[in-house]
């Protein structure tokens, strides 16, 4: 299998099921920016981070591919055969004890903080905002993505940003507030 199809030379693409859309089509821009936010996820991954934060980033990355394969769904049938195309409640919550874990190491906010500090911290940064981003192109789709792809774009941006604050934190460097 070659790597280029030519189907997309005129500037369409195909959805789950075959219906072709415009590449600025609002659904093709939202998978775009989940895709954008798994290549800024590769990228705090190779700046290097300790295993129990690199592992969940790996399952995040394999859950932002099943994302994206829902949003190319608009008929809602791929996540019916193929289940790791699925994303539950139970991921949700997978997030939310990865960041209750997390942040019991970090001292409290007391106010906002710069995005920035070590290579992976600042990238987890940019993810957060590209992740932020993501949410707001799925929300304004129609028809709405399931109401779950909704809270886990959220929940990730608060993983996120913890994940930012803890490799800062383990890298020594110190947060600047605003």
């Amino acid at each position: 299998m070659k790597i280029y199809t030519r189907t997309g030379d005129a500037g369409e693409t195909s959805l789950f099921g075959g219906t072709r859309v415009s590449k600025a089509d609002s659904r093709v821009d939202a998978y775009g920016e989940v895709d954008e936010l798994n290549a800024w996820l590769g990228l705090a991954r190779a700046a290097g981070l300790d295993p129990d934060l690199d592992q969940p980033l790996v399952r995040i990355q394999q859950d932002l591919f099943a994302l994206g394969a829902q949003l190319a769904d608009p008929g809602e049938r791929i996540a019916e055969r193929v289940v790791k195309a699925s994303l539950t409640e139970s991921d949700v919550g997978r997030l939310e004890s990865l960041i209750d874990r997390l942040e019991s190491e970090l001292p409290p906010l007391r106010r906002f903080i710069l995005a920035g500090g070590a290579h992976a911290g600042a990238a987890l940064h940019v993810a957060r905002t590209v992740c932020r981003r993501a949410e707001r192109r799925m929300v304004s789709l129609t028809p709405a993505p399931d109401a779950v792809l909704i809270k886990y774009v959220n929940r990730l941006s608060d993983l996120l940003f913890v994940l930012a604050r803890v490799a800062n934190h383990r890298a020594g460097v110190p947060e600047i507030e605003w």
